[in-house]
């Protein structure tokens, strides 16, 4: 008797199958096309010198995002307060800050740009306003040379010093 051969199908996703995977992309594809976009403008950009700039005539709020350490490394931007991003109350002082000061954007600026950028972008798509990534850093990266290397002041970033920036910051919260 000779063996009967079959082939049995396993069940499975319909992407298993060369067919349903481009049925699947097929569908994807007239979804993205047709579905609605969100016209959002990304946060503005600014580089070191002009935040510096604005930052002394009052003009932005500008938040250091690095962590303690970097601020001891390096100092922190003369202008700006340190918020470590890492810290769990982040964001809880993010919105203390724009509360205090609701018209005023609020500029961030970290090492090389690249936290700034991604703090920036996720925060304006969950609705946070008035932002701006000072995309070049401190040490500088792929979008200029960075406040230390352009020569603009810094402050010690000692814990008292940061504590004393942040409290000094929202004490003037109550002259706007």
């Amino acid at each position: 008797m000779r063996p009967h051969v079959t082939t049995l199908r396993r069940p499975g996703p319909a992407c298993a199958t060369r067919r349903g995977f481009l049925a699947i992309a097929a569908a994807s594809a007239i979804v993205l096309a047709v579905a609605p976009r969100r016209a959002r403008a990304k946060p503005a950009i600014m580089g070191a010198p002009e935040a510096f700039e604005a930052a002394r005539r009052g003009e932005i709020v500008l938040i250091d995002i690095r962590r303690p350490e970097e601020w001891a490394e390096t100092g922190i931007a003369e202008g700006a307060v340190a918020l470590d991003m890492t810290a769990p109350d982040f964001v809880k002082r993010l919105v203390e800050i724009r509360r205090a000061f609701p018209k005023r954007p609020i500029a961030m600026i970290c090492r090389t740009g690249n936290r700034s950028n991604y703090v920036t972008t996720t925060l304006d798509r969950q609705g946070f306003p008035r932002l701006i990534d000072v995309s070049e850093g401190m040490v500088g990266g792929r979008n200029g040379p960075g406040w230390l290397k352009r020569g603009l002041p810094v402050y010690a970033g000692t814990p008292a010093n940061v504590k004393e920036r942040l409290q000094t910051l929202m004490r003037d919260a109550g002259s706007e």
